[in-house]
């Protein structure tokens, strides 16, 4: 009797425990969940609230992993200093250059990573952080490093066929080499390779990496413009040269280019009297450099009449320029010839004013002065 009413008991105990589990709508009561599981439900909602991204990786170096000493693999490997977060960094994602642009080669939770890659090839990569919320870093500066076997080298293997060889680093990124844009403008100096450069890729650095905005592909005049930019602020671009067996060059050296707002509109000063003479007069002004050079012509109506409509001829001595691209009106070419034609905006020009246009070019040889400046069909004055 006794064992037959402690099983009762015991029963009775149990669907006790199991009614108070049961709230009034059948559902499980929330002291069915356990702690841990009811924190992870809530971290999601605390994470969607840090909208603050890691600092940026500093310090990025060359950082072999070491490897067994006859790996035939290269590894390209680089360090750099830890990010600080809010809430923690969680991860770190390297980015490697292609001819493609950046594609992401490796993640680690560490401040080493790299990937394989040919033995003693060079390649440029740079790294973010992540942490919990998904907000990403600024990007760490660009480095390039050779792929290599670790800390234990041996003897380079033998070369693959074909060519590997690089094109070099490009030079001499100069600001504003086309002061009339309206948005962000800048020239380099070419480089050299092997065989032959067949483009230059134009990167520029966003919030959380570099983004390929332009390819310019020789013998065009190395010249790259951005519009739509934020007048005043100024951006970090990179050049890279490559050839035609996918050679990329090491990146430029960064350049901060000013987005400008470009040349004024010119500004009309009438004169009571005009000016005796021709009915036009021409101020040429030609910056060079290398092969390349960029030219500002100022048009002044100095007749007695306004001027509605108008178009001006340049004559070189042959072979003359080669237009490129020009602003402030209609360009084209014909032999050693090169016309503008009014846009309209600027087709008025009332006695005693002035409208300013220009082009860029390419040359070879000595650049020779214009021959000449017909406005209309009416040679003018030239100033020099």
């Amino acid at each position: 009797m006794g064992t037959v009413l402690l099983t009762f008991g015991l029963f009775t105990l149990a669907l006790l425990v199991a009614v108070l589990a049961v709230g009034p709508a059948g559902e499980t009561a929330l002291a069915a969940v356990p702690a841990r599981d009811a924190a992870h439900v809530a971290a999601p909602a605390r994470a969607g609230a840090d909208t603050t991204p890691p600092t940026r990786p500093g310090g990025t170096r060359p950082c072999p992993v070491p490897m067994a000493p006859n790996n035939p693999v290269g590894y390209a490997s680089i360090c750099w200093n830890a990010s600080t977060d809010d809430n923690g960094v969680v991860a770190y994602d390297l980015y490697r250059l292609e001819i493609t642009g950046f594609v992401r080669a490796a993640t680690t939770t560490g401040t080493i990573g790299g990937f394989s890659g040919e033995l003693n090839r060079s390649y440029t990569m740079y790294v973010v952080a992540r942490d919990a919320a998904g907000n990403v870093s600024p990007p760490s500066s660009l480095i390039t490093v050779s792929a290599t076997v670790g800390m234990t080298p041996t003897a380079s293997p033998t070369p693959l066929p074909g060519d590997r060889i690089p094109p070099s680093k490009p030079t001499g990124l100069q600001d504003a080499c086309l002061q009339d844009f309206r948005g962000v403008t800048f020239c380099w100096q070419p480089s050299t390779d092997n065989v032959a450069v067949t483009a230059y890729d134009v990167y520029r650095e966003t919030l959380t990496g570099y983004t390929k905005v332009d390819t310019i592909t020789p013998p065009e005049f190395l010249n790259f413009t951005e519009s739509g930019l934020v007048t005043g602020r100024r951006y970090t671009y990179v050049v890279v040269a490559r050839d035609a067996a996918g050679n990329l060059s090491v990146p430029s050296d960064p350049l901060s280019a000013l987005a400008r707002g470009g040349l004024p509109s010119p500004t009309i000063t009438p004169t009571p009297t005009p000016t005796p003479g021709p009915s036009c007069e021409v101020s040429y002004r030609v910056t060079s450099w290398g092969s390349g050079l960029t030219t500002h012509i100022t048009v002044r109506n100095t007749g007695a009449a306004p001027i509605d409509g108008w178009t001006l001829t340049i004559d070189y001595p042959p072979p003359g320029p080669r237009l490129v691209s020009g602003w402030s009106s209609g360009w084209s070419q014909d032999g050693s010839r090169l016309t503008a034609v009014s846009k309209p905006w600027n087709s008025a020009i009332p006695s005693g004013s002035q409208t300013q246009i220009g082009f860029v070019a390419s040359y070879s040889g000595v650049l020779a002065d214009p021959a000449g400046f017909t406005l209309n069909g009416t040679s003018c004055a030239f100033t020099g």
